[in-house]
């Protein structure tokens, strides 16, 4: 149970400060898309959409050395400054009057972001060596990123009814520094051990694992599938409201809550269902849902009479993306462990983090450019064209029979006698050996099948 978790002060006060921060990141994405609306007006998906290019661009090129060179430094003091510098940058935001200081800023702001993420998921496992509380961990931050979904546009809609949208950016900032109190007073042990591989080695670990994974595979193509579908969300949200639906600020963060609230509804009883049916068949039910609520935009899309009705329709569209996400996103976790073993958990997190964000790279420009050039039909219609691809190349890549056990042969001399005491000598050249099969130095490549109708991992 998650209040076994809690326990443990140090988890408690680092987990704390997360979910202040996610809140706080929360609270910017709404008052970033009124910021970009203010500035620029119709242009505001343009701009939009290149800051978000930004963001994912430095997540996709900085989390991957900083998860290689996390451990020489102290943690606690990096997630403390890091938190300090969310909070600075924030705060500078509500001052700016051009556009290309909201792509500066930005720039500087999720750097520090993407530094953060996989700093704070290596902790973890440190913090919490039990397997068991390690895995109700991971359910944990994926439960307070949904939840961050939900209420953080609704604590929005709440504000921005008695204040200027500039005050969220103050919230935000506060939010972070109430984080790095958090993390400051906490006991964070530091990275144990020689660092002993090359930098190459250390930075593209769970990139190797990532492609020789096949399950792995499959998941680069849900993560398009999920970029495609949430990019409608994060760009084109404040333009839809203003200028086809005629509605406010508050319209804006009403309509994002919608989308929280279908992740929520999903995200909370999806436990029990992975226990059941396991994560493949959720996440392929996600996608296809996230491309019904695609095909659904664009039929929104070309209704031309305004109406109440249009609002109905969208916050049920929105709230369908919100559903399809959780869908896949909550099992992700619990894939990525299934993949990887302890020692190679974080270089597999930072691997993902920066996967996932690549395809947000894609969609990110595709959606703010598209959107102020041919309009959202248009736009919306490519998208869901990329879901589609993506949902086919999840399709191809991710066998239906995905056993976590797998019998195959190891060549003799290849692997170190010891670890073959349940192994069966088949001949002089082989041996035979069934075990969790996850990528790792001793299983480089992923079995393939020979006339023996055994998987052979490693070959003389």
């Amino acid at each position: 149970m998650l209040s076994s978790l809690f326990r443990n002060r140090d988890y408690l006060r680092l987990f704390t400060a997360q979910v202040t921060g996610l809140f706080g990141t929360g609270l910017t994405t709404v008052a970033l898309g009124l910021l970009a609306y203010e500035l620029a007006d119709g242009d505001a998906a343009a701009v939009l959409g290149t800051a978000l290019t930004i963001k994912m661009l430095v997540y996709v090129t900085v989390a991957p050395i900083v998860a290689a060179y996390s451990g020489r430094f102290p943690r606690r003091s990096l997630l403390t400054a890091l938190h300090l510098t969310r909070a600075a940058i924030v705060l500078a935001l509500p001052f700016i009057g051009q556009i290309w200081q909201i792509y500066v800023l930005i720039a500087i702001l999720q750097t520090a972001s993407a530094a953060y993420t996989p700093t704070y998921q290596a902790v973890i496992p440190d913090i919490l060596p039990d397997e068991r509380e390690y895995t109700r961990a991971l359910s944990a931050a994926q439960l307070a990123a949904t939840m961050e979904t939900l209420l953080s546009p609704m604590l929005a809609a709440a504000a921005l009814t008695v204040m200027s949208f500039h005050w969220l950016f103050v919230g935000t900032a506060v939010g972070f520094a109430v984080s790095a109190v958090l993390v400051a007073t906490t006991r964070l042990p530091n990275a144990t051990g020689a660092v002993e591989d090359s930098f190459r080695d250390r930075i593209t670990v769970g990139m190797r694992i990532f492609a020789a994974t096949p399950r792995l595979r499959g998941l680069l193509g849900l993560n398009l599938v999920v970029a495609a579908a949430g990019s409608v969300i994060m760009v084109d949200t404040v333009n839809y409201v203003r200028d086809t639906l005629g509605g406010t600020q508050s319209g804006v963060a009403m309509l994002l809550a919608a989308n929280g609230f279908g992740t929520i509804l999903v995200a909370l009883p999806l436990p029990r269902v992975l226990d059941r049916v396991g994560a493949r068949p959720v996440m392929f039910v996600g996608a296809a849902t996230l491309l019904t609520g695609l095909g659904a935009a664009v039929v929104l899309s070309l209704a031309d009479a305004a109406g109440g009705w249009r609002w109905s329709a969208a916050i049920a569209v929105w709230a369908v993306v919100g559903a399809g996400t959780a869908a896949i996103l909550t099992p992700t976790g619990q894939v990525l462990r299934r993949s990887s073993r302890p020692a190679d958990r974080p270089a597999l997190f930072a691997a993902q983090f920066s996967l996932s964000h690549l395809a947000w790279l894609i969609t990110y420009p595709i959606t703010g450019w598209l959107t102020t050039a041919y309009g959202f039909t248009a736009t919306w219609t490519t998208l869901a064209v990329l879901a589609g691809a993506g949902i086919a190349v999840a399709l191809r890549m991710w066998p239906r029979h995905d056993p976590d056990q797998l019998a195959h042969l190891h060549a003799v001399g290849t692997i170190d006698p010891a670890r073959l005491t349940d192994a069966v000598r088949v001949d002089d050249r082989f041996y035979r050996h069934t075990h969790t099969y996850v990528i790792d130095s001793e299983h480089p490549r992923w079995p393939t099948r020979t006339r023996r109708q055994v998987d052979i991992a490693t070959a003389a």
